[in-house]
């Protein structure tokens, strides 16, 4: 098989997750042997980052590339849509710190290569085939992501989060020509519990229900659902309906556990190249996705 290119390049804009600001990424198409680079235009010399497993420096709600000055956040969504495409080479331009999060899932990203589609390059396309079991575990969290033999890529992903409004799931696919119809469209998601901690680092400053999904199962006060109302720009919610918070209906039962496992594929694609192999993950997070891609980085 060939390694793939975009045939052209396209161009996103929105607000980013975290810092709320107007962001605008492009792709465009790279040569043969390019991988996938992220160049920050808006800093001086443009500088330009490798997407790979080590040069990630945080996983606090999102995968973040980092060297020095340069930071790039909520890359997760971009890169499962490239990967699961099979696109092998592009150099990505973003005019600040994070890529839009537009509608908190993959799809846009998707339409977007369905529409400029891809070019076969002079290149033969290299593959990491896992040839033997491999796992990683994080006994306080109960979190696992291991890996076997297998002739493709396949995920397998079982989310638990201890609710009762977001029961455990589990969500899986078995080839990636099935990601733009049964995965690509599950948003991201966060507990109401959740956001003002988030908010007190510094996070989702852009978040709205135009972009997640938010589920409600702890009451709290009238006045505290008023203040996450107003730091969010939500309109008024009764404190006492527990439940789903969202303007667009759930696209599918499980679509919390098919965005984890969308969320794996981004952070896999750090690997730096394909992988042979069935992916099986209990409670995955970024912190241990990450941990699991720079253990296949080194079988490379």
């Amino acid at each position: 098989m060939k390694q793939l290119t975009l045939s052209r390049g396209f161009s996103l804009s929105g607000k980013g997750l975290h810092t709320g600001l107007e962001m605008t990424v492009t792709f465009l198409p790279a040569p043969a042997g390019h991988g996938y680079r992220i160049c920050r235009t808006d800093l001086e010399g443009r500088p330009v980052l490798e997407a790979l497993a080590e040069n990630v420096i945080d996983t606090t709600r999102g995968t973040v590339l980092g060297n020095g000055e340069f930071r790039c956040s909520t890359v997760e969504h971009a890169l499962s849509a490239l990967y699961s495409a099979g696109v092998d080479n592009v150099l990505i331009e973003v005019n600040g710190p994070e890529f839009p999060i537009l509608d908190g899932s993959a799809e846009p990203y998707v339409t977007n290569l369905r529409k400029v589609g891809l070019t076969a390059q002079d290149m033969e396309k290299k593959c990491l085939e896992v040839r033997e079991p491999m796992e990683v575990r994080d006994d306080e969290t109960g979190s696992t992501v291991s890996v076997l033999p297998a002739k493709d890529f396949r995920l397998t992903v079982t989310i638990d989060f201890n609710s009762e409004l977001l029961p455990m799931q589990t969500a899986s696919l078995s080839s990636m020509k099935d990601f733009a119809r049964e995965i690509a469209s599950a948003r991201t998601f966060v507990f109401v519990r959740d956001i003002q901690p988030l908010l007190n680092l510094g996070l989702i400053k852009g978040g709205d229900l135009e972009n997640a999904i938010v589920i409600y199962e702890t009451e709290t006060s009238q006045e505290n659902m008023d203040k996450l109302c107003q730091l969010t720009g939500v309109g008024h919610y009764d404190a006492t309906e527990l439940g789903y918070m969202q303007y667009k209906p759930l696209v599918w039962e499980n679509e919390p556990a098919r965005h984890k496992l969308l969320d794996l594929i981004g952070d896999l694609s750090l690997v730096g190249m394909p992988i042979k192999g069935h992916i099986v993950a209990t409670k995955p997070g970024h912190t241990i996705n990450n941990i699991f891609a720079r253990k296949l980085r080194k079988l490379i």
